[in-house]
């Protein structure tokens, strides 16, 4: 009595037993270390796709990401799924001893993957160009105006009234309690970038945008924060290497909501230092205290004032074609800003009487510039 030869099961088979055996074996592992799989899956999902937009522009980005993220899933997928089918049908078995019958040129295969790739980069052009029409418009009157100054190492934001162009207020805080870019959410919110020295960059992850901060131009974008995201704070940061400080130039931007943003920002305008006016249109100062700035450091750290009265400070800016300032802050934030320099110049600032305690000294251009001034 002869045996009949068993047969072999074949490799496809084979391959698809491993791969469930695979899965199975992946879900006794989470059941019994108790990981939800679900949550891994979704999260493993998201991970391929930007952090949710908090501004209408950014919506538009997101939304062109996600059609071309799937249009390069849909490719992936067939190709690779007709490789592995083609492998597998087309494998050598046992008897096959010949060539298969070889095909040369194929006139409706050639002109399929010439005209079909011809069509899909013709609708991710047009789509492409009508997301920029849309990211890069900008209003004809803003609700909000705001010149972002960027200078090594350190953010600035200067909001101007409704014409545009008056200046109303200064924030020289870039983060932290009071400091930052305040903005409504729901409103239209133009942004114009300015650089005193090199190249920068504004870069809001949220926002999923980033414009260059160029020097001698001005660059500008305009942003309208989702009404859901008022109480936010994004953090900033500047994402171009820009120099030896560039990790410290870094910035937040606050949401607010309409009638909030339009309180603080009154109550900013009321408590904001008054410019300083030329020297002799004051009381004459108690003290006049020589800082000169070199090689963007200040050449002292420490300094002292008399308190309760009025003293100017005489600032020798010798870093040639570089801005700098001086100004004065407390816990409780910005007290005196002083005249902007280029160098080689000087510039003599009358403060006026501040309390006694201390007080930090600073460049609003450049962050590493900073000193203790201690009023007594």
């Amino acid at each position: 009595m002869t045996s009949r030869p068993r047969s072999r099961p074949a490799p496809g088979a084979i391959a698809i037993g491993l791969i469930v055996a695979a899965l199975l074996l992946l879900v006794v592992i989470a059941l019994v270390l108790r990981i939800d799989l679900v949550a891994g899956i979704r999260n493993a999902f998201d991970s391929l796709f930007p952090v949710r937009a908090a501004t209408a522009q950014g919506q538009e980005i997101r939304n062109l990401y996600d059609i071309v993220f799937y249009f390069a899933a849909a490719i992936f997928l067939l190709v690779e799924g007709l490789i592995v089918w083609i492998v597998i049908r087309d494998r050598r078995k046992p008897g096959d001893n010949e060539l298969p019958a070889q095909t040369h040129g194929n006139n409706l295969a050639e002109i399929s993957w010439t005209l079909i790739p011809t069509v899909i980069v013709a609708f991710l052009f047009y789509i492409s160009w009508q997301s920029l029409n849309k990211v890069e418009a900008v209003s004809l009157k803003p609700d909000l105006t705001v010149k972002a100054i960027a200078g090594q190492f350190q953010w600035q934001f200067v909001y101007l009234a409704e014409d545009g162009v008056t200046e109303a207020f200064t924030q020289v805080i870039p983060q932290g309690p009071g400091g930052g870019l305040s903005a409504p959410v729901g409103r239209n919110v133009l942004v114009l970038l300015e650089s005193p020295d090199v190249i920068h960059a504004f870069y809001v992850p949220r926002f999923l945008y980033k414009r260059d901060v160029v020097p001698g131009q001005v660059n500008r974008f305009e942003f309208r924060l989702n009404e859901d995201e008022a109480g936010q704070t994004f953090g900033g940061q500047c994402a171009e290497l820009c120099g030896i400080g560039h990790r410290t130039m870094t910035f937040e931007v606050n949401a607010l909501g309409g009638a909030e943003f339009d309180t603080w920002l009154q109550e900013q305008i009321d408590k904001a230092p008054a410019s300083p006016g030329p020297s002799g249109s004051a009381p004459p100062p108690a003290a006049t205290l020589a800082l000169v700035a070199s090689g963007i450091v200040f050449d002292q750290a420490t300094l002292s004032a008399p308190a309760d009265e009025p003293f100017a400070i005489d600032l020798d800016n010798r870093d040639a074609g570089i801005p700098h300032d001086v100004a004065i802050r407390n816990d409780s934030g910005l007290v005196f800003n002083g005249q902007d320099v280029t160098g080689p110049g000087k510039v003599v600032d009358n403060v006026p009487p501040l309390a006694a305690g201390a007080y930090t000294f600073f460049c609003t251009f450049h962050a590493n510039m900073t000193g203790t001034l201690t009023v007594q």
